[in-house]
């Protein structure tokens, strides 16, 4: 009786063990991965509440910290070359990050094209301008109406504002009143404090909070202005490479994903090579 007993628990021990080991597999598994470091992202100012956003979900996901910093494309890229240390670049364009790639200051093949981005003219709320019949054209009327855009030299969007306007045959006419902001996010802040009355900027920037309770906006039609498409770059000096293969990873996975479209960001062309 008592070598029966322990016979059976002898038995038992092994299945246990076997089942413990199964659990701890299916646990492995579904949790998610915990990284340790630390992330610095470097990041277009039309990102910077798209940005925050992820930066949040991949922090809570993989238990790593991610520090941000903004600018515009041009002087975040003048940054990596003299060293800044970042370990990923999103860039509001694929010029800067192809220049970056060509001058091999970032990872080898990890230049990706993540968004594309979209232009508005972004108003007071009590502006009487009317895009929605008349579109850019009425930003000839008055002459004391000062027009902000990001300054084309270090912005996309700045660039993306001109070629509308060249488009519509007004650049020459309203390059006098035009005021030059060093990236988006300052174009818009023209607006909302009244030092311009009308600014072209990024679609993004529409959903931040208390944005369209100071103003209105209009989007550009895409067909007026070369494709704000906008490419991301791992750079070359990063000691955090894995964590930033683990953020890209993220970002374009299906809550990345459904963030960037939450901000107005269309997806890029999948087919398409940088």
């Amino acid at each position: 009786m008592r070598g029966t007993r322990r016979a059976a628990q002898k038995g038992r021990w092994p299945r246990l063990a076997c089942f413990a080991g199964l659990a701890a597999l299916l646990l492995m598994v579904s949790a998610p991965v915990r990284a340790e470091g630390e992330l610095t992202v470097a990041a277009a100012a039309d990102l910077q509440y798209a940005m925050r956003a992820l930066v949040q979900g991949f922090e809570r996901q993989s238990g790593a910290h991610v520090r941000l910093v903004l600018g515009s494309s041009g002087n975040l890229t003048t940054q990596i070359e003299h060293g800044a240390p970042f370990d990923l670049f999103f860039s509001a364009d694929v010029a800067h990050p192809a220049k970056l790639q060509q001058e091999k200051l970032i990872e080898a093949g990890s230049l990706v094209r993540y968004a594309v981005g979209q232009l508005v003219v972004y108003v007071p709320k009590n502006s009487t301008l009317d895009f929605e019949h008349h579109g850019l054209g009425v930003l000839t009327g008055p002459s004391e109406h000062k027009i902000a855009i990001a300054n084309p030299r270090f912005a996309p969007y700045g660039r993306a504002a001109v070629a509308a306007l060249r488009h519509a045959g007004l650049y020459e006419t309203l390059e006098p009143r035009v005021v030059l902001g060093e990236d988006v996010s300052q174009t818009t802040q023209f607006v909302v404090s009244g030092n311009a009355q009308a600014g072209l900027t990024a679609l993004s920037l529409m959903f931040a909070p208390g944005t369209q309770e100071h103003g209105r906006y209009w989007i550009v039609p895409a067909s007026d202005y070369p494709p704000l498409e906008q490419a991301v770059v791992i750079v070359g000096r990063s000691r955090e490479k894995q964590l930033a293969h683990a953020f890209l990873k993220y970002i374009k996975g299906p809550e990345g994903r459904a963030i960037f479209t939450k901000f107005g960001f269309a997806a890029p062309d999948a087919e398409k090579k940088p």
